[in-house]
């Protein structure tokens, strides 16, 4: 088993329970991490034979537009469309946060991570 990281990933996209927040939209940032059996393609060194991290990162940007209120939403859906889409894919950790979220107070971020296995 192998597995392949992307590291934030950032977004502005419109999540959140907030009127404003679903006007004006916030900064996010995504993390992923997928497992997947990657001694083919180490062998091969082709493309069609791994998981390509460009349709990893189209599947994050596609959903992040979707509007959600939460963000446990948001990474739910990002997990069941790469088991979906992936199916060389076994367990999938995605972290999605919003940067400097409204809450009355001086935080960077507030993040929700979500770990799934096939």
């Amino acid at each position: 088993m192998g597995k392949i990281r992307l590291k934030n990933i950032r977004i502005h996209s419109n999540h959140g329970c907030l009127k404003e927040e679903m006007l004006i939209g916030s900064d996010y940032r995504v993390d992923l991490e997928i497992t997947a059996d990657l001694s083919q393609p180490a062998v091969s060194d082709q493309l069609s034979e791994t998981v390509d991290y460009v349709h990893l990162n189209n599947i994050i940007k596609e959903e992040m537009t979707v509007r959600s209120n939460l963000l446990e939403h948001v990474a739910k859906r990002i997990i069941d469309r790469i088991f979906k889409e992936i199916k060389e894919v076994t367990e999938v950790e995605v972290e999605v946060s919003k940067i400097n979220p409204p809450i009355g107070g001086d935080v960077e971020s507030v993040s929700v991570k979500l770990g799934i296995t096939r």
